[in-house]
């Protein structure tokens, strides 16, 4: 079996690899729903909110990617990994991503990170929380929105 680094590696390549799926417009509802707990917390600028990994999370996934697509995204990268084990079942994963663009003809990035909060039970790895920055800002600024 996989050192738990590695499996943290191995499930933010497969979580980047879905990302480039779902901007391709493939359907990756549900395996991006298998990466996160029953419940989950997401703590930015504009609050903290929490969600049920239910029917309504499965219609939003698709709407997600979709807005990236309309405002240029074209594809994302992790850049690094870095990873603290709060405890045997328990880590917090910073993972730090480059977003490319492409918008009027020009093309860029932003990088950006966003800590992730795993839970490791019955073998597998679950988000249970995720704090990021300022995303709307940035686009803002970037005149992506």
């Amino acid at each position: 079996m996989a050192d738990i680094n590695d499996q943290i590696e191995q499930f933010f390549e497969a979580y980047e690899k879905r990302f480039a799926e779902g901007l391709a417009g493939h359907t990756v509802a549900e395996e991006t729903a298998e990466a996160f707990a029953g419940f989950f917390v997401e703590a930015s600028p504009a609050g903290i909110s929490g969600g049920k990994n239910d029917q309504s999370f499965l219609d939003a996934v698709p709407k997600g990617y979709e807005f990236y697509r309309s405002i240029g995204i074209t594809r994302m990268e992790i850049r690094q990994i870095d990873i603290t084990e709060l405890n045997e079942l328990h880590y917090m994963v910073e993972v730090y991503w480059e977003s490319f663009y492409e918008k009027d003809g020009r093309a860029d990035s932003i990088e950006f990170s966003v800590i992730y909060f795993l839970q490791y039970l019955n073998g597998s790895l679950k988000v249970f929380a995720y704090i990021t920055g300022d995303e709307q800002a940035v686009l803002k600024e970037r005149v992506l929105v």
